[in-house]
């Protein structure tokens, strides 16, 4: 699955847009990118500038934004309300989607050494990607702001991770850069049954990592109580990795908790709505829904969905998109708006939404497409779709038995299984397309030219990449659609047994999934040079077709059996 990252540098300008536009132009010159948002602050004289993308293309893009903003800005009459050191002051790299932060630290680090090493700019590594625990805070690196850079860069203890340790002319224009690597900042408002600030900063207070002040005595009024060092002494809020205030919102008339949650590893947003409802309910306050600032990883969504689900002892293993509706509607996130995953969600906004996909299709659609003069789609996406059905019909049974009445001391048996096929169903349907584009990559390599010697033998190499790329498709649609046999087999025996017979119709569509495929992997073997590569994927094809048609025999006998009793 593609991994995503997020960018979010802040440039030392926000006023003159000429300036800003240039900078983030350089972001829509790297493909594969996405620019998502552009927010200047005159104050501030600061822009924030929110990008995402897979990894090497947004290291990519950053680097020339903290290129062209060391052309564009002059340190040394920046002037404005933010703290800041450099003309590109920070550029944390963020994870998204299928990537860890571990990952996420070695771009990190690799971005900025190429910033020290090409642009000549001190650069910080901080949070995560920080090599030592004192840098993991932005504070320390940018203490003293860039009037003390000239002295902090060239002491021993304030050395710069990458880049030079001398204020130079050319330092003194770009200023220093800090890169990180952090976890995603959700920022948060949580709406409440009342108009009081004054509650609302309690319940902020309650929850809130940085917590309240101990004070003397139980009165709000009491003396505050300080440590030997005369520093107040705070009591911990319960949510670690989160900020939170309390407000009265004109627009809606109503207070809120509004929160950032800057670690929702360690306290997702799920984790964080209970826990804000549980201290609301404490003071005789209900939580009657939130509202999400900004954009959102669909992991977030997806976590608190299954959360939910699994708290009413429903099956998990349900689409996506009902997932969400369920973590939208549990944490009343369209409480006092309309709340659209499309508009909010990162990976939804990034999709290549001109792409054409065969799954995307109206089932009438996608049987016309097939049906036309066209090549493709063929026998090869046929039998993934058909396999994606098999999949979806155990699964089927599986939700069914999972709800069915009188059996909710099973409901997580069958959610696992539901879960199980749910995954072959999700594999299977890209391998739909993937067939398609494999299909299609034999056609690219047969129009390549072929004049010249060297032409024919890159043709000739890439027609043979391309037909053993057509091979392991449809190979993989094999081994995937038998796979799904196991959730059908088990849901033919222990399922709701009313629902018997589509597991019957599940295994005889994995069954022809399976031999579909394999008529793929034959006819496509017959164009390969390297004969111990073809000949080695049709000897294990014609293994798992035999153990398909078996399993199908068993499953129905099953199936069949059980019918008859009743």
């Amino acid at each position: 699955m593609k991994q995503l990252i997020e960018c979010v540098p802040n440039i030392s300008e926000g006023r003159d847009m000429n300036i800003i536009n240039q900078v983030t132009a350089e972001i829509e010159k790297v493909e594969g990118v996405k620019l998502l948002d552009v927010d200047p602050g005159a104050t501030t004289n600061r822009t924030v500038i929110t990008f995402v993308g897979e990894p090497a293309n947004v290291c990519e893009a950053a680097f020339r934004v903290v290129k062209k903003a060391s052309e564009l800005i002059d340190m040394r009459n920046h002037h404005g309300d933010h703290p800041r050191f450099g003309a590109t002051d920070v550029c944390p790299l963020v994870p998204v989607a299928n990537i860890d932060m571990k990952e996420v630290v070695e771009y990190a680090r690799k971005l900025a050494q190429r910033i020290g090493d090409e642009l000549n700019i001190p650069v910080f590594c901080y949070e995560s990607a920080a090599f030592n625990e004192e840098r993991r805070n932005l504070a320390n690196c940018r203490a003293g702001e860039y009037e003390a850079l000239a002295d902090r860069i060239s002491s021993d203890r304030w050395k710069p991770d990458f880049g030079p340790c001398k204020f130079d002319a050319h330092v003194a224009t770009t200023g220093a850069t800090a890169v990180g690597a952090r976890d995603f900042l959700i920022a948060i408002n949580y709406n409440l049954n009342t108009t009081s600030t004054r509650r609302a900063n309690a319940i902020a207070f309650d929850v809130r990592e940085k917590g309240r002040p101990m004070r003397v005595g139980p009165k709000v009024t009491d003396k505050v109580m300080k440590d030997e060092n005369g520093n107040t002494v705070m009591i911990p809020g319960t949510l670690k990795g989160t900020k939170a205030i309390g407000w009265f919102i004109e627009e809606y008339g109503i207070a809120q908790v509004s929160m950032n949650i800057t670690n929702i590893s360690v306290s997702p947003v799920h984790v964080c709505f209970e826990e804000v409802c549980s201290k609301a309910a404490d003071r005789g306050i209900r939580v009657t829904g939130c509202e999400i600032v900004g954009l959102i990883p669909k992991k977030v969504l997806i976590d608190a969905g299954r959360y939910y689900l699994a708290k009413q002892q429903r099956s998990l293993g349900v689409s996506e998109d009902e997932i969400m509706k369920i973590a939208i509607k549990s944490m009343g996130l369209d409480d006092l708006k309309p709340f659209n995953p499309k508009e909010k969600v990162i990976e939804f906004l990034i999709a290549d939404n001109n792409k054409k996909s065969l799954v995307d299709m109206t089932c009438t659609g996608f049987a016309n497409e097939t049906a036309s003069e066209s090549p493709a789609p063929g026998g090869g996406s046929i039998s993934a779709y058909v396999g994606a059905l098999g999949a979806s019909l155990g699964t089927m049974v599986a939700n069914l038995s999972s709800h069915k009445a009188g059996w909710d001391e099973r409901w997580e048996e069958f959610s696992k299984w539901a879960e199980k096929g749910q995954a072959i169903k999700d594999q299977l349907l890209f391998l739909v397309d993937e067939d398609t584009n494999a299909f299609n990559k034999i056609m690219d390599a047969l129009g390549m030219p072929k004049k010249t010697e060297e032409e024919k033998n890159a043709r000739k190499a890439a027609l043979e990449a391309a037909s053993k790329y057509a091979i392991e498709i449809p190979f993989k649609v094999m081994n995937v659609a038998f796979s799904a046999f196991e959730v059908v087999e088990a849901m033919a025996k222990t399922g709701n047994p009313a629902s018997v017979s589509d597991a019957g119709v599940g295994a005889m569509c994995c069954r022809t999934a399976v031999m579909g495929a394999y008529l793929n992997v034959k006819i496509n073997a017959a164009g390969i040079n390297d004969r111990e590569f073809a000949d080695n994927m049709v000897a294990q094809g014609a293994k798992i077709e035999i153990a398909a048609m078996e399993k199908e025999t068993e499953i129905l006998k099953i199936v069949n059996a059980i019918i008859n009793k009743e």
